[in-house]
């Protein structure tokens, strides 16, 4: 019913950019970006490092697709990294405010 959405992007700018169109269209409540980290991944055989950014995207299930369509419309990336983590528990007031953003 509640899912979290990791996405990485290209650092800070990028992700704000897409946060306020998701949270615009009402495909998210809440999210937390972490400006920067250091990433490294195999990309056509070879070894890259990269600095990137972190979207913790908090939204319902049921309007998970529609971000991943989202995101990969807008997103520099030729492959972003958009993962799907799904909520099995957590605050009942926190869930039920997820529900009255999105759901009204």
């Amino acid at each position: 019913m509640y899912s979290i959405v990791y996405i990485t992007t290209s650092g800070i700018s990028e992700s704000k950019e897409i946060a306020k169109r998701l949270l615009e269209a009402k495909l998210a409540c809440c999210i937390n970006i972490i400006p920067s980290v250091e990433s490294m991944y195999l990309w056509k055989g070879k070894i890259e490092e990269d600095s990137e950014s972190i979207m913790v995207v908090k939204t319902m299930s049921t309007l998970v697709d529609e971000v991943i369509k989202t995101v990969e419309y807008i997103h520099s990336y030729e492959t972003p990294c958009i993962l799907e983590i799904t909520v099995n528990k957590g605050s009942n007031n926190y869930l039920k405010w997820m529900e009255t953003e999105l759901l009204y």
